[in-house]
């Protein structure tokens, strides 16, 4: 759906507040945006050679946040072709710049000049995932990511799969009839990093729900623990993870299981350096947020495409039904070259983690705008995924354009980049194509078009993805 039919959907006094936002007509045909001087920005005056970030607060107190909650990455796009890519904008938390484009996207997420810190991170999600590998910087973040690589090499990913399929295939066969599949992959998620994750049996139900009041709490507007609100329950879910994780670890220091729990506590580089029992618990809890969110929205949006566009399903299918009925592993997904394919669309067109955050550590430029110290940035790479300059047709799903090389790397940024790029990215690749792929095998299903997304936190869709399963297709 166009941007300007998405507005008009909603209630005229919504649409009189963001039509200046999305540069569109306001109500009576004025666009408010041209009655007004453009706002003197914040971040200025500016040193010689250096340019001014063009920008707004947006309506007052809460600046552009409901209107990126609703419509998410459609906002980020039209202010960048508003502005630029580079801008500012409003929100509860202060004024903060954006960042889009390829070209302005690998210099944040590059930082080749030390300019960017973690802390936008870590002031949003620190209380509930504490220390995790994407909240740390420098020297500290290179000798904490070196040890966990130790628990993503090859043959640990490979093993990790292998636990993941026969999980998802339980889940997957009990599908059946009229289903909202957002919650019925999540709840999959869940159980899957339970076991790859933890190995946590029996308790694996309290473990999960622990969690998700985790990211709830994280996503909390009223941040402070009053009874009753989400992050009061969030704190909560973090002190049950803590005890969990704490009473489990001496016998995964001395077991040799295949979890990935066991794993990070005998991760250990060539020169010895291994992580204490606090450093394990932080990373697992948030190796957990960070594994299963993004799968799920990833199978999700891909499983919806596919309902939408059955001849890919078809396609899909048939390479899928020719590896025969035995659960895949990792060589044989990646046989699976339109699944593949498809998945790169999906994560495109929804991108799983639109934004990344960072902070200005010192003043610094980006695309030849003056960036000062303390300055809170985000990259909003979702735009990138949509560039015309990049893409053609960029609103059309469309997997054969993952076919041929792209045109600039850093217009497809699904698992960030630079130092900070996601360490677990192919074991969660594998996942959705694990998922997928039993999908095909067991049901033929169809969606219908118009989904959208909450953009409160990491996008989730409203309604859940209805779908129907329409065909067992079991194999013999």
């Amino acid at each position: 759906m166009a941007i300007v039919d998405r507005v008009r959907s909603v209630p005229r006094r919504a649409r009189e507040r963001y039509s200046s936002v999305l540069a569109l007509p306001a109500p009576g045909g004025l666009d408010r945006a041209l009655l007004r001087e453009r706002p003197a920005s914040p971040y200025g005056p500016v040193p010689e050679g250096t340019r001014e970030i063009p920008g707004d607060y947006g309506p007052r107190g809460v600046g552009h946040t409901l209107g990126y909650v609703r419509f998410g990455h459609e906002i980020t796009r039209s202010r960048t072709a508003r502005y630029g890519p580079v801008w500012w904008w409003g929100g509860p938390l202060g004024r903060s710049v954006v960042v889009t484009g390829p070209a302005a996207t690998r210099e944040v997420l590059v930082n080749a000049d030390k300019a960017f810190s973690q802390e936008g991170w870590r002031t949003l999600i620190d209380r509930f995932f504490h220390r995790g590998l994407m909240l740390l910087d420098g020297g500290e973040h290179r000798a904490h990511r070196r040890i966990m690589q130790e628990a993503f090499t090859a043959p640990r990913i490979a093993a990790y799969v292998d636990q993941a399929a026969p999980v998802v295939r339980a889940a997957v066969r009990e599908w059946s009839g009229h289903m909202r599949l957002y919650p019925a992959l999540k709840r999959m998620t869940l159980d899957v990093a339970a076991r790859v994750f933890m190995d946590a049996g029996p308790q694996a139900p309290e473990i999960n729900s622990a969690f998700v009041a985790c990211v709830r709490g994280a996503n909390a507007f009223v941040r402070y623990p009053l009874p009753g609100t989400r992050w009061r329950k969030g704190l909560a879910g973090r002190a049950v993870l803590e005890r969990w994780f704490i009473e489990a670890l001496p016998a995964k220091r001395n077991g040799t299981g295949d979890e990935l729990f066991t794993a990070l506590c005998h991760a250990t580089t060539p020169e010895g350096d291994r992580f204490s029992d606090a450093d394990v618990v932080n990373h697992m809890i948030f190796l957990m947020m960070a594994a299963h969110d993004t799968s799920t929205t990833t199978a999700a949006s891909a499983a919806h495409h596919l309902g939408l566009h059955p001849q890919w399903q078809e396609k899909a299918r048939a390479e899928s039904l020719a590896l025969g009925d035995e659960p895949l592993g990792v060589e044989q997904l990646r046989s699976l070259t339109t699944l593949d394919h498809i998945v790169s669309e999906a994560l495109r067109l929804d991108a799983p983690v639109p934004v990344v955050m960072r902070t200005a550590v010192k003043d610094t430029t980006v695309a030849g705008y003056h960036v000062p110290a303390g300055t809170r940035v985000t990259v909003a790479q979702a735009v990138n995924h949509y560039d015309p300059a990049c893409w053609e047709d960029p609103e059309r799903f469309d997997p054969d354009r993952f076919a041929v090389p792209l045109k600039d790397r850093d217009a497809f940024v699904p698992f960030g980049g630079g130092a900070h790029k996601c360490i677990g990215m192919y074991f969660g690749r594998y996942e959705v194509l694990t998922i997928l792929h039993e999908m095909l095998r067991a049901h033929r299903w169809t969606s219908t078009p118009g989904v959208r997304w909450d953009n409160t936190s990491l996008p989730v869709p409203i309604g859940g993805i209805p779908v129907t399963v329409t065909d067992g297709l079991r194999p013999a």
